[in-house]
């Protein structure tokens, strides 16, 4: 089973530590950067201390000033080959970290369960974990290059100033103090602005999505408007949240540059004093105002990269939510892969209800025989969707047990589970893929002869044929060149394709005309042969050839026999017939029926 941390900083580091060598060599540059900050102006001071001791010896100049020179240049040529390094480290680290972290989320998020991802915006949930790889890797890197090493650029600058003088040091590591504590408290307050604008950004995307996901009943009721006024309430939030975040940022960069102007004025008046009573040299003089001017760059870069970090992390923390929530469905840890020998189905007082719903199914007992063909009948919501969705373990039972030849599904793995069970829906979704490539989804090594073969048999191979690009031709997303009919013959195909012991119908010819659906019915009829079938329908006339049929009612099973012994009973599924078919064909229908049974 695929897991992960839900916390920020162990996910961060369940990821960083795969590369924990190159992103330690990443340390040991940035280290060496925050010395270079220190030692360029330590090299600068010897250098005019240099110039200054030979001012009444010019001829001693070159001597002179030839090591110290020597070495402010090698320090510059240093510092630009260790960037170069840190570069090359970079590029071997963090795209494929980012990969990485894009990969294992993924996997993560597709094996929740069925009703996870009808909670969720399918939008919402790749933005997350695209956010989540992109600015991962750039707090990872923030922390890093940003942070740690402008620390570390404190701390040696620090003891470098008290080398000097001990007094710029302590007003330096005093300033550096408040800084840095000031600091901490506006990063963790901040990550409350920053989340809920996170959040209401990633909620403006998913709305986006679901308009456009539905835009044929957009279009449809001609609600361009409503919706434009729709997403402008959620941006309005976003925006509102937006602003507070570069509010509270405003006032956090006036404290920096108030803190900064403090600390140039004491380091200005200190030196003059010093300078005054001769107590610093000119090199020292040009030393400490080199530093406190870098120092106080890097305050300022930190102030600016403030914004984007706390973006970044409240990004992640937002993000981290896809994770966070444990599988609804896992497989147990002794799972056994399912091999269907028989096709026995057996239901054995399963007590279920949704989430926040109304129960389904109370005690219900229901055994279905292998190679059985059984009809399910009833009206919407009573529960013969929700009884396939519980045999492919979409859901958990509440109570109760469904054994599939005699193994109870929750102690079997879910893959080896669905493997062997076909589904033809009603209305099937389609990748954004080559019709080839839709059906042969159904067995993924099945050569194109077979994937053809199988299309023949669903008569989708008539109108593929007539296609500019035949059976290389995209569908476009969620099947939308398609008819729905359409649709559903390739639905069939790829079930055929399949080829799994275990078959399940749910509406699958509603969308075709009487003729397809005719030609159609007669490869069904083959495909059912030798096959547990479960037929969901509405149309009645499709439940002819079943052994069985169970009419359902508010997740009761309230009748059960084939079609012409239910036709005699005159209850729910002869009035269900009645309407379908008038009163006069039922009658000739039924008398047919009662000939041919008697």
């Amino acid at each position: 089973m695929v897991t992960m941390p839900g916390s920020l900083p162990k996910f961060l580091w369940y990821f960083a530590s795969r590369h924990r060598y190159k992103l330690f060599g990443l340390v040991l540059v940035v280290t060496f950067w925050a010395a270079y900050v220190s030692l360029s102006p330590y090299a600068l001071k010897l250098l005019i201390d240099s110039v200054a001791e030979t001012q009444d010896n010019p001829d001693s100049l070159l001597s002179a000033v030839f090591r110290p020179a020597l070495f402010y240049v090698s320090l510059g040529l240093s510092i630009g080959t260790a960037f170069r390094i840190y570069d090359w480290l970079s590029l071997q680290t963090f795209p494929q970290m980012k990969t990485e972290i894009t990969a294992e989320m993924f996997d993560y998020v597709e094996a929740h369960s069925y009703g996870y991802f009808q909670s969720n915006f399918s939008g919402s949930l790749a933005n997350k974990i695209n956010d989540m790889a992109k600015s991962a890797t750039i707090v990872i890197q923030n922390l890093i290059e940003h942070f740690f090493a402008r620390f570390l650029c404190m701390v040696v600058g620090a003891v470098t100033m008290f080398l000097v003088n001990p007094y710029f040091s302590i007003i330096l590591v005093t300033w550096e103090v408040v800084f840095v504590t000031a600091s901490i408290f506006f990063a963790i307050k901040g990550h409350r602005y920053s989340a809920a604008f996170s959040e209401s950004r990633s909620s403006v995307v998913g709305e986006m999505v679901d308009s456009f996901a539905n835009i044929l009943n957009v279009k449809l009721f001609a609600r361009e408007k409503h919706e434009s006024s729709y997403l402008r309430e959620h941006l309005a939030d976003s925006v509102e949240k937006d602003k507070a975040l570069q509010w509270y940022l405003l006032k956090v960069k006036a404290f920096y540059v108030f803190s900064i102007t403090l600390l140039i004025s004491a380091m200005t008046l200190l030196l003059i004093y010093e300078r005054y009573h001769g107590r610093v040299t000119v090199g020292d003089f040009a030393l400490i105002l080199t530093l406190t001017t870098m120092l106080i760059e890097e305050v300022f870069f930190i102030a600016n990269q403030l914004v984007s970090f706390l973006e970044d992390v409240g990004t992640c923390k937002q993000a981290i939510s896809v994770i966070s929530e444990g599988h609804e469905t896992p497989d147990a840890p002794d799972a056994e892969s399912l091999e269907i020998t028989k096709g026995e189905i057996v239901f054995n007082k399963v007590h279920f209800k949704y989430k926040a719903g109304q129960r389904v199914f109370t005690d219900k007992s229901i055994r279905i025989h292998p190679g059985e063909k059984v009809g399910f009948v009833g009206f919407s919501g009573s529960g013969k969707s929700t009884f396939v969705h519980l045999i492919l373990r979409f859901f958990d039972v509440d109570s109760g047990e469904i054994l599939i030849d005699g193994l109870d599904i929750r102690n079997v793995k879910q893959a080896s589970l669905r493997d062997q069970i076909a589904l033809i829906p009603q209305d099937p979704v389609l990748f954004h893929r080559s019709l080839m490539d839709n059906i042969r989804y159904g067995r993924l090594d099945a050569t194109d002869e077979e994937v053809i073969q199988c299309s023949k048999k669903a008569h989708c191979h008539e109108f593929i044929e007539k296609l500019t690009d035949s059976y290389d031709s995209s569908v476009g997303e969620g099947g939308a060149k398609l008819s729905v009919g359409q649709r559903q013959r390739i639905g069939i195909a790829r079930a055929m394709l399949k080829n799994a012991p275990i078959l399940i119908l749910d509406e699958a010819t509603s969308s075709l005309d009487s003729v397809v659906e005719n030609y159609i019915q007669e490869s069904l009829a083959l495909l059912m042969e030798g096959r547990t079938t479960l037929v969901i329908a509405h149309r009645l006339s499709t439940l002819f050839r079943m052994d069985r049929i169970l009419v359902f009612n508010e997740g009761r099973v309230v009748e059960e026999g084939n079609h012409a012994s239910l036709l005699s009973r005159n209850g729910v599924y002869a009035s269900l017939w009645n309407r379908q078919a008038g009163g006069f064909l039922g009658d000739k229908i039924r008398d047919r029926d009662g000939r041919s049974s008697s």
